[in-house]
């Protein structure tokens, strides 16, 4: 199978601790990292994706917001300068090993933070950054 991610869920995975909006978010994203963690593909789409599943009975889903597409524009921009390849729709991905560790420097650094400013998780994903990893569900810190 393959797990659809929008862009800006390629930093979310990063310091994903098994924290979210609703216990069946977190239920559903626990599975999408153990997945995640065993290598398999990920392809990115346009608008709400696997994580986004849980939240799409609500009311009015955040997942829809035109904030939730620039977020998506600018995690895709960062990320394919950091990587020097495109990531858009339709573009495939294997999270393996050097990549989470690539997406993690670049993370760590700053370098794709941009789509994080005004994100309401961005204070944990800080001090996520800031103890070394440590508790991530996906792929584990970096060697």
């Amino acid at each position: 199978m393959t797990i659809r991610l929008r862009a800006h869920h390629l930093l979310c995975m990063l310091t994903y601790v098994g924290k979210g909006y609703t216990p069946a978010f977190t239920v559903n994203y626990d599975r999408i990292a153990e997945r995640l963690s065993q290598g398999e593909e990920i392809v990115i789409v346009e608008g709400p994706d696997d994580v986004c599943a849980p939240l799409l009975t609500e009311a009015e889903p955040h997942c829809f917001n035109d904030s939730v597409a620039e977020r998506d524009r600018q995690a895709a921009r960062d990320i394919g300068d950091l990587l020097g390849r495109r990531i858009g729709a339709g573009e495939r991905i294997e999270p393996d090993a050097i990549l989470l560790a690539k997406l993690r420097a670049g993370f760590g650094s700053g370098l794709t933070r941009t789509a994080c400013a005004g994100c309401e998780w961005a204070e944990l994903c800080s001090a996520i950054v800031n103890d070394a990893y440590t508790g991530v569900k996906v792929g584990g810190p970096p060697c």
